[in-house]
């Protein structure tokens, strides 16, 4: 992968989160010149196990080779349903960088207030590993786990694609899309 390369694409992920039992994942692929290219659209469960099988397959339902990596906002999504990057990276056979906004001790014990006795999802928060900090050009700091790309691509290319506040441009759009779904279905916040 040539991370220099205008054409390169990102696929990226965020959801709208409701008060419901569903939760609605939006997918945006987008050049790194900033042309958007397509979309998809998944559901997730509420507290649920089920994020990573939403992101794989809403990488699958766009039926295209050419997305060269795959960028989540945040991989414990709707309301503690925690996404395996590794499965993901696996299953997609692309690069993943999970991207999160602020810092955190961790949730370890929220997990264990919410689902007491649920080790396999604390198990799987755990197996996440730590958190990169990357300062980027408009000064403010996000936080990176690369999985099958380096953490100097992953930093250079979330850099490259945030142009302003800390939000790269696909997860930016692709939340305004899931936002603006879970509006329309009457779902959103």
């Amino acid at each position: 992968m040539h991370i220099a390369k205008k054409g390169l694409r990102v696929l990226g992920i965020a959801e709208s989160f409701s008060s419901g039992d569903q939760s609605v994942l939006a997918g945006l692929v987008m050049r790194k010149d900033l042309r958007i290219d397509g979309f998809s659209f998944e559901n997730t469960t509420i507290g649920g196990m089920d994020a990573t099988g939403a992101v794989i397959s809403l990488y699958l339902s766009l039926r295209r080779q050419d997305i060269n990596v795959i960028m989540i906002s945040g991989c414990v999504i709707s309301w503690f349903n925690i996404i395996d990057p590794v499965r993901v990276k696996k299953a997609t056979e692309r690069p993943v960088i999970i991207v999160t906004y602020e810092d955190s001790e961790g949730i370890e014990m929220d997990i264990a207030r919410h689902f007491p006795g649920d080790d396999e999802r604390l198990s799987r928060y755990k197996a996440l590993g730590e958190r990169i900090p990357v300062t980027l050009p408009t000064g403010h700091t996000i936080f990176i786990r690369p999985y099958g790309i380096s953490e100097d691509d992953a930093a250079t290319l979330c850099s490259a694609l945030t142009m302003d506040g800390k939000i790269p441009e696909p997860l930016r759009v692709a939340r305004l899309c899931a936002r603006a779904v879970m509006q329309y279905l009457g779902q959103a916040d």
